[in-house]
């Protein structure tokens, strides 16, 4: 699954820290969501949509080989 959490975040200028403390998880599972290591539970998807205030399809596209 892409996802284009890092290119919000950056634009927000928050760091991987901050985006943590604001969903309620570690700094590394915002790196291992960044690095396409890990899909967010639904709860997450939807968390990180109303932070950046976009669609929860903005965020992730399903590939292929999902």
């Amino acid at each position: 699954m892409k996802n284009k959490v890092k290119e919000y975040r950056t634009e927000q200028d928050m760091t991987q820290q901050e985006l943590a403390d604001a969903i309620g998880v570690s700094r590394q599972t915002i790196f291992a969501m960044e690095t396409s290591r890990y899909v967010p539970s639904t709860i997450l998807a939807l968390k990180l949509a109303l932070i950046f205030r976009k669609k929860v399809e903005d965020l992730f596209e399903l590939e292929k080989k999902d």
